[in-house]
């Protein structure tokens, strides 16, 4: 179970964040809405509806997560960019999942929003000093959380989430 729910495995990072690891997630950020498209083309409503686990979200369901989440990331990035280490309000992701807009809006509506979302992301991330990359947030089920790590967090958030549809795809042969 715990491959199907952590894929690529769980994000963990120590240590000191180089300039050349940042921009290597950075090149992650974009990538991910081609990817996840990529992911997710050709396949049905039926095949979107189909959860990656048991227990699981559907494919849907990722698509619609992602853009909620990347969402409130750019925001918490752009809080800790202006604000000194802000507390940022934590929200209900499985309860968002089952809102009607992720249960039945059409998948490109989201990932027209993560088109656009992360190329704007992008832009902000490399406009970033090396003092801009220490600034915290203050996240109350995380802790105070640095930019630089928060930035690996979603690299790694994005993979895992593609992962989870290209894994289910080929478990079911699609």
């Amino acid at each position: 179970m715990d491959d199907l729910r952590y894929p690529i495995g769980a994000f963990a990072w120590e240590g000191e964040i180089s300039a050349d690891q940042r921009n290597k997630w950075i090149q992650d950020i974009e990538a991910l809405p081609g990817l996840l498209r990529h992911a997710v083309s050709g396949l049905n409503a039926q095949q979107l509806n189909e959860p990656y686990r048991p227990g699981g979200w559907s494919s849907q369901q990722v698509v619609h997560h992602l853009a909620d989440s990347h969402m409130n990331s750019l925001i918490r990035f752009k809080l800790a960019l202006t604000e000194e280490q802000p507390t940022v309000k934590p929200y209900d992701e499985a309860a968002w999942a089952e809102l009607a807009d992720t249960r039945q809006a059409p998948i490109e509506l989201s990932l027209a929003l993560l088109d656009s979302l992360h190329e704007r992301w992008a832009l902000l991330l490399r406009s970033l000093d090396e003092k801009a990359w220490e600034r915290t947030l203050f996240h109350p089920a995380s802790g105070i959380i640095r930019l630089d790590v928060n930035l690996g967090t979603y690299a790694w958030h994005g993979k895992h989430h593609t992962a989870h549809i290209t894994r289910l795809r080929e478990r079911m042969g699609w």
